[in-house]
Parts: structure tokens; sequence; C-alpha cells
């Protein structure tokens, strides 16, 4: 996975639930995010991680990765052809 670039977010966590992504910001701009499509998990190592594809309000699609070893969030933008 190349591209991606640390992102600052906001999440909600509830008990009994995933993780919620509320909003991300990229260029100075908070992004907020529409619904998520789309979790999976998948590891590189023993580092556990966490994928969300997610849609903005403004309809385009990024994929953010929590990593739960270090802590951070990466977002890597998506085209939809």
């Amino acid at each position: 996975m190349t591209g991606g670039q640390p992102v600052r977010i906001a999440v909600v966590f509830q008990p009994g639930a995933k993780a919620k992504p509320v909003w991300f910001e990229l260029n100075r701009r908070q992004h907020k995010i529409a619904r998520t499509t789309y979790f999976w998990k998948d590891r590189i190592g023993d580092t556990p991680l966490l994928h969300f594809a997610v849609v903005t309000e403004d309809n385009a699609l990024y994929e953010l990765v929590y990593n739960s070893e270090d802590q951070t969030w990466m977002l890597y933008p998506h085209t939809t052809d």
C-alpha cells in the first residue's frame, strides 16, 4: 500500500460496536464522512490494521487505515472510474 499520508481524524468509539470515523482533515480542510461503505482487517507482520472505505459528504471515496500498534491513521484517496 503506497501513497498514503498521515491524517488527523475524529472517531467515535462505542461499547460493542466498531469504531466510526466521523471526519478527517485534508489540506487544512475538514471532510465529513457521510457513510462507511466497507470495513476489513488485515496485518502487516504482527501489526493489526483496520481499514475503512468511506464516502465524504462531497461524494469522494477514501480509505482510512488505523495502525493499532502505533495508533496512527493513514489516508488513501481513491478514484471511481
